[in-house]
C-alpha cells in the first residue's frame, strides 16, 4: 500500500482516528438493531463519534508526539501537532456539548438509575482509563497497557460495552426505562468481546519485534507468531463461527442472514493466514482494523433485509 502513505486525506482519516470513530457508531447500529432496539437519536451517535476520536487522539497526542522516520503514525502527529490539538479541542467540546444537552434532558432519569445501570455506565470508561494510566491517591499508579497479555482483552472488552450496552443503556435512559440484561444482548456482548479481541492481537504482531526487545510480554511474543496464529486466533475464530451457526440455527435465521453474517469471520481466519508477511501500518488499519467495520454493516444488512 505504497500509495496511501503519501495521501493525505488517509493519513487523515486513519491517524486522526476518524475511522474508529465511524466504527464506534456502525458497531452501536449494529447492537442496537441485533437487539431489537429502535436506533438512538443522532445526539447519541455524534457523542460516541466524538468520544472516541477524542479518546484515541488523546492517547497518540500524549505518546507518538516524537519525529521518528521509523514510525509513520508518530512522524505524522509530530508534523500535525498543532492541527491535532485543534482538533482534540474540537472534538472534545463536541462530547461535552453533546453531554450536557442529554444531562439536561434526561437528568431524572439518570439519577433513578439502579446499581447495576450505574456500574454499566461506569465499567467501561473507568476500565479504558486505567489503560493508559492513572497515578492517583485514591488507586494508585496503574497501567494496564504495560500488562502486555492483558492489553487486547480490555479493548476487546471496552469496545463490547459500546457496542452492545451503551446504545441499550442510552435507549433506556431516554425513554424513562431501566435496562434488563438478556441472554441475547450477552451473547452479543461476548461475540464483539471475542472478536475485537483477536483483531487486537492481529495487531500486535506487528510490533512483535519491538515488543520482544522491551520485554513486553504480550500474547504474540508469549506464544510465538506460529502459535499465536494457529493456536490462538484461528481456533478462537473457529469456536466464535461455531458458537454463531448455534445461536443462530436456535433463533431461527435465514440462510442468507446466517450467511452474511459469517462474512467477518471467514474474512478474519483468511487475513490471520496473511500475517507472517512484514506489512505497513496501513494494512493493519484498513485491512485488520477495517474487519471492525465489515462485522458492522454485516451485522446491519442482514438485521434491516433478512
Amino acid at each position: 500500500m505504497p500509495k496511501l502513505s503519501t495521501n493525505k486525506f488517509v493519513k487523515l482519516f486513519f491517524f486522526g482516528n476518524y475511522f474508529y470513530g465511524v466504527c464506534a457508531v456502525a458497531l452501536s447500529i449494529e447492537g442496537a438493531l441485533q437487539q431489537h432496539y429502535p436506533l438512538n437519536d443522532l445526539l447519541y451517535y455524534v457523542l460516541a463519534f466524538s468520544s472516541t476520536i477524542v479518546y484515541y487522539t488523546n492517547a497518540y497526542i500524549l505518546t507518538e508526539v516524537s519525529d521518528d522516520i521509523a514510525n509513520i503514525r508518530s512522524m505524522w502527529y509530530a508534523r500535525n501537532k498543532r492541527f491535532m490539538m485543534g482538533n482534540q479541542l474540537f472534538f472534545l467540546l463536541v462530547a461535552l456539548f453533546c453531554g450536557g444537552i442529554f444531562l439536561i434532558k434526561r437528568w431524572e432519569s439518570i439519577l433513578a438509575l439502579n446499581g447495576m445501570e450505574w456500574f454499566l455506565l461506569l465499567i467501561f470508561p473507568l476500565v479504558s482509563t486505567f489503560y493508559y494510566g492513572v497515578d492517583s491517591k485514591v488507586f494508585g499508579k496503574i497501567n494496564l497497557r504495560n500488562v502486555g497479555w492483558l492489553k487486547p482483552f480490555i479493548i476487546g472488552f471496552t469496545w463490547a460495552g459500546l457496542a452492545n450496552i451503551y446504545p441499550i443503556l442510552y435507549s433506556c435512559i431516554d425513554n424513562g426505562q431501566h435496562y434488563h440484561p438478556t441472554l441475547v444482548g450477552g451473547f452479543l456482548f461476548l461475540k464483539n468481546f471475542m472478536f475485537i479481541t483477536i483483531l487486537c492481537i492481529m495487531f500486535d504482531i506487528k510490533d512483535y519485534a519491538m515488543d520482544y526487545n522491551a520485554q513486553l510480554k504480550t500474547v504474540v511474543v508469549k506464544l510465538g507468531l506460529r502459535r499465536t496464529i494457529f493456536y490462538f486466533i484461528i481456533p478462537l475464530c473457529f469456536i466464535g463461527l461455531g458458537s454463531f451457526l448455534i445461536y443462530a440455527m436456535a433463533q431461527h435465521f435465514s440462510t442468507l442472514k446466517i450467511l452474511i453474517n459469517t462474512i467477518p469471520f471467514i474474512l478474519i481466519i483468511t487475513v490471520a493466514y496473511s500475517m507472517y508477511s512484514r506489512r505497513s501500518i496501513f494494512y493493519y488499519l484498513i485491512i485488520i482494523d477495517g474487519l471492525m467495520l465489515v462485522k458492522a454493516l454485516c451485522g446491519i444488512t442482514a438485521m434491516t433485509f433478512f
